[in-house]
């Protein structure tokens, strides 16, 4: 196994996303900038009340040097979840135009770590990160929403109800404030920000070029375990999935394999045992 990545392989991996966001994502019509709260065509948020500014560390714990270089500096949260966050966490993440499989893969990940009382941690965009938290609210867990938008915006749209529904219900946490200007690089940094709060990172379904492998890389640097979905690394025509696996990320076949790098609740160490 290579060591975790050097700053050159972590600035390209940066910039492939930061390009795939301008190029594809943020070319849609749902500017996340115009999301506010307002009445007519634009769907609006609740009343932003209710929303607690902390520090990683007051989040999730002290945090080591390597933890601490991208860390925001402040986190603003709305939901009722406690704090610090109740362990295990795991991030599920992957493409906003999934296959049927992907999708599928991503429903069954989640109602396994709901089971077992894993909670499920997702970026709240299309795709893969809605079935996650759809999943998980359907099975009667838990969810954790990391936005890459302030608290007060909706992006996408159409996540506006789920939205809605995790901050009131679950926990919604961004690193932006109340009314900041939305840019794509935002998103970037909300996936090195869900890697630090998530245990483990599981990508169930990426392109080469696709955000969720910024968080891959970003797990790795921090130390944190990265599980890549088995179908994924049988794509032969994907090549940074594979990359990964030459710094420490390992292939998911079944969701139980992440249980023996989770922070053991009461379910998962009753299982590992």
């Amino acid at each position: 196994m290579k060591d975790i990545m050097s700053d050159e392989v972590l600035r390209k991996s940066c910039c492939t996303t930061e390009v795939h966001a301008r190029g594809n994502d943020m070319a849609l019509d749902e500017n996340p900038v115009s999301h506010r709260v307002s009445y007519g065509r634009v769907k609006e948020t609740t009343k932003t009340t209710n929303i607690t500014s902390v520090t990683p560390e007051q989040l999730i714990g002290p945090l080591n040097d390597v933890e601490r270089k991208f860390a925001p500096k402040k986190l603003y949260v709305t939901g009722i979840m406690e704090i610090p966050l109740p362990t295990p966490r795991a991030a599920i993440v992957g493409s906003r135009k999934p296959s049927s499989d992907g999708l599928k893969a991503a429903k069954e990940i989640a109602s396994k770590f709901v089971r077992d009382g894993v909670i499920v941690v997702s970026g709240l965009a299309e795709g893969i990160d809605t079935a996650a938290h759809t999943t998980a609210i359907k099975e009667g867990g838990r969810t954790i929403a990391v936005l890459g938008t302030p608290l007060d915006r909706v992006y996408p749209r159409s996540n506006f109800e789920l939205q809605e529904t995790i901050k009131r219900d679950h926990l919604a946490i961004s690193q932006f404030p109340i009314e900041q200007r939305t840019l794509p690089e935002h998103f970037i940094f909300r996936n090195r920000t869900m890697a630090l709060i998530s245990n483990v990172t599981i990508i169930v379904e990426a392109k080469d070029d696709s955000g969720s492998l910024h968080q891959g890389w970003e797990a790795l640097r921090l130390g944190r375990p990265l599980f890549i979905w088995k179908t994924v690394l049988e794509d032969q025509t994907l090549i940074v999935p594979k990359k990964m696996l030459e710094y420490g990320a390992l292939e998911l076949s079944e969701p139980e394999q992440a249980y023996q790098f989770l922070p053991s609740g009461d379910r998962v160490l009753e299982i590992i045992q």
